[in-house]
């Protein structure tokens, strides 16, 4: 199977090129830079979608960027990358002779309101509410495809929460605080902190841009890419604290968080939804790291 993944080069993409290579797959990543195995965005607006079986996005600009404030023009690139890399891709499969079998976008959670009680499946209805969740609707809807091309190819929205792993993502920035003991939950602690590990991301990826065993659905099917234990920031904190052997006796107040990061983006953080994966274990998918402790001792290396 030919794979075109744009936003290949990140974190989630570096992972998922290597499991669908060793797979037996021919993958070629849309990115920024040309180079071998490479095209750029431009080139696909220019010449069209080259060759595939299926495509998927992961491009957009890191929410969690620690080199970059929480200001107008920040906000503008997150939508911008997201949503121009999303249409991009979509008219151009839409445009294709030969359409792709199946086309993934992987979207997030905020699109479920934080609470301590609610808990969301893939059937949960939502309306936005905030930034965030504005930025899903619209990145979502970027990615549908007409309904001539839904005939036949497959659309899929995966929606994952943290995703943690060792070389990227939210593990990244953690681990030197943890690791000097300066560790702490983040606000009340309370909050749910939906998860995934970088492989089962990208093992819930790779199933769904294989082809559909029935006819394509003209909407997308939706599956929520987290782990199936649900856990709350406190609950990180400490397993994060234990598998390092280190103290969490410093936790970080909600106003902190919100004055360093801003309090449109501290809320991914400060806040969390109870989020179940039901579709995706209906699916049949086997996760390596369904709970903390398989995915923090794999990502510490204890």
């Amino acid at each position: 199977m030919r794979v075109l993944i744009g936003g290949g080069s990140g974190f989630v993409g570096r992972e998922l090129t290597r499991l669908l290579r060793d797979k037996g797959h021919e993958v070629t990543v849309i990115s920024r830079q040309p180079g071998p195995g490479k095209i750029t965005w431009g080139e696909l607006e220019s010449q069209g979608l080259p060759p595939c079986e299926s495509a998927v996005n992961l491009a957009g600009e890191n929410l969690m960027n620690p080199l970059r404030w929480w200001n107008e023009s920040y906000k503008k690139d997150l939508f911008s990358s997201r949503i121009d890399t999303t249409k991009a891709l979509s008219n151009a499969i839409a445009a294709s002779s030969s359409p792709p079998h199946s086309w993934v976008l992987v979207s997030g959670v905020a699109c479920y309101k934080p609470s301590l009680t609610a808990e969301y499946t893939e059937d949960s209805e939502w309306t936005p509410f905030d930034l965030l969740s504005k930025l899903v609707k619209e990145w979502e809807a970027s990615a549908l495809l007409p309904e001539s091309v839904a005939k036949t190819t497959k659309q899929v929205v995966i929606r994952p929460g943290a995703v943690l792993g060792r070389d990227g993502g939210a593990m990244k920035q953690m681990l030197l605080p943890f690791w000097l003991g300066l560790g702490g939950t983040l606000g009340s602690g309370s909050q749910p902190f939906p998860w995934i590990h970088v492989s089962d991301l990208a093992g819930i990826i790779a199933q769904a841009l294989e082809p559909a065993a029935d006819a394509a659905s003209p909407s997308p099917q939706v599956l929520n890419g987290v782990a199936p234990a649900l856990n709350t920031n406190y609950e990180f904190t400490k397993e994060l604290g234990r598998v390092l052997r280190r103290p969490t006796i410093f936790p970080v107040p909600g106003f902190v968080m919100n004055t360093l990061m801003g309090s449109e983006r501290a809320v991914v953080l400060t806040q969390g939804q109870k989020v179940i994966p039901q579709r995706t274990l209906e699916s049949g998918f086997q996760y390596k790291y369904p709970d903390l402790t398989s995915a923090l001792k794999q990502i510490v290396g204890s």
